[in-house]
């Protein structure tokens, strides 16, 4: 059973605020989707610090302090990009745990090793670091909605698992 998104980030505020921690996010592709969703709970202010749309390659070196280096060779969407992208925001802000998003909606920019619809979304915290790549298939506004709401349920999951 899938969770609507309310249920989520109800299910993810409740966790955050019983175990006294706090979230961030760093996003590319969904453009503050994900933080929208997360502030859409009222009192989410408790364990939301807040986030950064880093949506150019520049500031994600400068806010975020990724090395221009790692962008050029790997790219902005990739596993290395994306858990730079958490481990940025988590130093940046403080948060316990920190969430990234980076992919490419389309409906252009794609290639045949990276293709519309691939998105890198990676979880970081003290005690773990992961990152996931999906490919969704649909439009742009599909393809960031997806996102948005498969990493909010990786997050879900994950602080169910490790936290509670």
């Amino acid at each position: 059973m899938e969770l609507s998104e309310i249920e989520l980030v109800k299910r993810i505020g409740n966790i955050m605020l019983e175990e006294g921690i706090t979230l961030s996010a760093a996003e590319s592709c969904t453009g503050g989707m994900v933080g929208m969703l997360l502030t859409s709970l009222p009192g989410s202010s408790a364990w939301f610090i807040g986030s950064v749309t880093a949506y150019s390659n520049t500031l994600k070196t400068t806010i975020l302090n990724i090395p221009s280096s790692l962008i050029e060779e790997e790219g902005a969407v990739s596993r290395e990009t994306a858990l730079a992208m958490a481990a940025g925001i988590r130093k940046l802000t403080g948060s316990d745990i920190s969430i990234s998003v980076t992919g490419i909606a389309g409906p252009d920019g794609g290639s045949s090793e990276k293709p519309v619809g691939t998105v890198w979304m990676a979880v970081c915290s003290s005690q773990s670091v992961s990152a996931e790549m999906k490919r969704f298939q649909g439009g742009r506004d599909v393809v960031r909605r997806k996102a948005a709401d498969y990493l909010l349920a990786k997050l879900c999951g994950l602080l169910e698992k490790e936290v509670k």
